[in-house]
């Protein structure tokens, strides 16, 4: 399906060239070229997405993680302020680097709102949340065999005074505003660019440098449950799946009073990356 471009209401659909096509206007090279683009935007190629996500988790948990367990094992070399705002700029790169081709989601608070918004297929989440899981755990378990210290010290938990009712309070306020940056940029399909990368990436960094004292500002289940399953502790996990998917959800409704439905052309675009889109009319499933 493709859109016109200055609606997002409207869209037509379109054939895509056969690998059988021999148009006689276009030069061998040029015909191996646009049959070499066909393949990668067949929706077969899903893999390439799948990629994509589970290296960009991958490489967010490894600084988000790694930032305490290096200051573990080397008392004093990581202070918060570093710990917190290195995975906002992380992010902040992997949009920039991949978000093209997957969208860079890294977490399924944000896969579960794209999909609420009918931005992102339903049938897709359930992979991406199988690769969003490999990738965190595969940096937790990393982390610990090279600076050899428990992956529960790259962990998020509630701190001392704060209990878990009022961690699981901060946490779906901060995704709260975390997915409502991320579904604001994406309706100008900025998240695949500058913009949605300055936004989101700052965003987190900011969240960070205040709530990460009480409950280390997760905003993500993934980011938790990667160290926490490498670690086997999972104590309070509950705070750090609940609340960032009840952000999540309040995100979305409060998109659509904020910008209306979506499925439309730019926020599918930022969903899904802008390898073959699946585009709906708005108020259609």
């Amino acid at each position: 399906m493709t859109v016109n471009p200055g609606d997002d209401h409207e869209f037509t659909d379109v054939e895509l060239p056969s690998s059988s096509d021999t148009t006689p206007l276009l030069v061998p090279a040029e015909q191996r070229f646009a049959r070499m683009v066909h393949n990668f935007e067949d929706p077969a190629q899903e893999w390439r997405r799948l990629c994509a996500e589970l290296l960009g988790t991958f490489f967010l948990v490894l600084v988000a993680a790694g930032g305490p367990m290096v200051d573990r094992a080397i008392p004093g070399s990581v202070g918060r302020a570093a710990a917190v705002v290195a995975p906002g700029v992380m992010v902040m790169a992997v949009i920039l680097f991949m978000g093209k081709v997957s969208g860079a989601h890294l977490n399924p608070a944000v896969s579960l709102a794209f999909a609420l918004r009918r931005d992102f297929p339903w049938r897709r989440v359930p992979a991406y949340l199988v690769v969003q899981i490999g990738g965190a755990v595969l940096a937790a378990w990393f982390l610990q065999v090279v600076v050899h210290v428990s992956a529960s010290w790259g962990s998020t938990y509630p701190a001392g005074r704060t209990s878990a009712l009022d961690a699981f309070l901060i946490e779906a306020v901060l995704t709260l505003g975390l997915v409502s940056v991320i579904l604001g940029t994406a309706s100008g399909a900025q998240q695949v660019g500058l913009f949605g990368a300055l936004g989101v990436g700052g965003y987190i960094a900011l969240a960070g440098l205040w709530a990460s004292p009480l409950t280390g500002a997760s905003m993500n289940p993934f980011r938790t449950l990667g160290p926490d399953l490498v670690a086997a502790d999972l104590a309070d996990y509950w705070v750090y799946l609940a609340g960032p998917l009840l952000g999540a959800v309040v995100a979305v409704g409060v998109a659509f009073l904020l910008r209306g439905p979506g499925g439309g052309m730019s926020g599918s675009l930022a969903a899904q990356g802008t390898i073959r889109p699946e585009i709906t009319r708005p108020g259609k499933p």
